[in-house]
């Protein structure tokens, strides 16, 4: 696959040919969806809680007599019976994460990349840098490129005055080629790649 390399000014900048073995791949949704499934669990902070009996503050005393009284046989008032008291089965603090292997994460990765080839939706720059990290210019840039939502992945160091002025645009996300992921290439409608991008994707994946 052969794809034009353009510049943030919107000259060319010549042409790169990507490999079939990344960006080819007839789109697995199903380990795409492993994956998403995989990033957002271990995302969730899993702090929920709530009191069980022993850890209410109640009298444990028996409320009346086994017997005699015409109602229910009850003890403790710190049971879920009662108003006020503990939880049975409430949540508790855990860990939501779940395993997934190393190979179906990088496979679901390439898929991911093979989607987005596969609607049009990744645009190849020369690079991604500033001379001074103003917000205003490089929004302009993105209007003339048509950048409503898009991520941006840079090579191993992101360019400081780049990122600056990106971060307070919406929608636009600037990451290294070591934060690419799965679930933030599905969420905006445009991935960009540098020229450095591609080239580090390449050597990672044969």
């Amino acid at each position: 696959m052969e794809l034009k390399i353009t510049t943030f000014d919107g000259k060319d900048a010549g042409s790169v040919t990507l490999s079939d073995e990344i960006f080819g791949l007839v789109p697995r949704r199903d380990l795409i969806q492993r994956c998403v499934v995989w990033q957002l669990a271990k995302r969730q902070r899993g702090t929920h809680k709530t009191k069980d009996r022993s850890e209410i503050w109640r009298t444990g005393k028996k409320l009346y007599a086994q017997k005699g009284t015409g109602g229910a046989r009850h003890g403790s008032a710190r049971v879920n019976l009662f108003r006020g008291g503990g939880r049975s089965f409430g949540p508790v603090v855990r860990s939501h994460a779940i395993d997934l292997p190393k190979k179906v994460r990088a496979l679901a990765l390439r898929h991911a990349l093979s989607a987005k080839a596969k609607d049009g939706g990744i645009v190849i720059v020369d690079q991604a840098s500033m001379a001074e990290g103003k917000t205003k210019a490089l929004r302009e840039q993105f209007g003339k490129l048509g950048f409503v939502s898009a991520l941006i992945i840079d090579g191993a160091q992101v360019d400081e005055n780049f990122a600056l002025a990106a971060r307070n645009i919406p929608n636009i996300d600037v990451l290294p080629i070591q934060g690419i992921n799965v679930y933030d290439i599905l969420r905006r409608r445009t991935l960009v790649l540098t020229r450095a991008a591609v080239d580090a994707l390449e050597a990672r994946f044969k």
